[in-house]
């Protein structure tokens, strides 16, 4: 009776011992998969594809804007601005009575400087002249002012008649949209819905399914415009005969964007 317990016993300590020993086994198995799934991600990542997409908007603008310059000298500081404060009420009352808002009209830049000349000396012929003393000569005022148009068909006149009213300088026409954010969000939404497509021809090509979008970047977009650029000083003669027809064209909205998806 006795040696049957014993015999029992060791067997029941042997069972125990080899439920433990799967049991163990089947641990270091879990483990060892998961670790292996873990390092795989760890080292490469997720499968990925990235796409780019491009959409654009044409609209025509609504608002120009250009800038011009008065200049003026005189003896003394008071009278070259006392000259350049005439000639720019002048074209700002110009272009308050042609339509142009007061909240249109900017300076932008104002400058007093004086002039300098060099006097002359004597110097013997064939020697090393060294300059002469430096003296005060007059004063210069420039003033530059921004200007909205947002009667577009009035720009050219506007124009012409800041020109013979004594400014010069007159540059950056450019045309462009006053409120651009519909414009942009629509730019964006085709350029969003070429990249999905893009995303799926390719993971068609490859074989795999679109799991979820894990990035996205939206490239700055740069808004070129259509208009004229660069000096246009023209003489007040030339100013006063004909005023130039200015054409607006249409603006190009555009937006770029990145999408990166995880696939499998």
């Amino acid at each position: 009776m006795d040696t049957t317990k014993s015999f029992l016993g060791l067997w029941y300590v042997r069972g125990l011992l080899i439920l433990a020993l799967v049991g163990l086994v089947a641990a270091l198995a879990a483990y060892a998969h998961l670790t292996i799934k873990e390092a795989r991600y760890s080292n490469y990542g997720p499968t990925t594809i990235n796409v780019r997409g491009e959409g654009e908007v044409l609209a025509r603008p609504d608002i120009g804007q250009f800038t011009f310059s008065v200049r003026a000298q005189g003896d003394d500081a008071a009278s070259a601005q006392e000259q350049s404060a005439e000639a720019m009420n002048g074209i700002i009352a110009y272009l308050t009575e042609a339509g142009v808002a007061e909240n249109d009209i900017k300076t932008t830049n104002y400058n007093l400087n004086p002039r300098y000349v060099y006097e002359e000396r004597a110097c013997p012929m064939g020697s090393y002249c060294p300059p002469g003393e430096q003296r005060i000569d007059g004063y210069e005022v420039s003033q530059m002012v921004e200007v909205k148009v947002r009667e577009l068909d009035n720009s050219g006149d506007l124009i012409s008649g800041v020109g013979s009213r004594g400014a010069t300088n007159i540059s950056g026409l450019q045309f462009t949209i006053d409120d651009e954010d519909d414009l942009k969000a629509e730019a964006r939404e085709a350029a969003i819905a070429e990249a999905k497509e893009k995303a799926e021809e390719l993971a068609d090509a490859l074989g795999v399914r679109i799991v979820r979008m894990v990035g996205y970047y939206e490239e700055e977009m740069y808004q070129p415009y259509y208009g004229m650029g660069g000096d246009m000083a023209m003489s007040e003669s030339a100013m006063a005969r004909v005023a130039p027809n200015m054409p607006t064209g249409e603006n190009e909205i555009t937006a770029t964007v990145n999408i990166t998806y995880e696939v499998r």
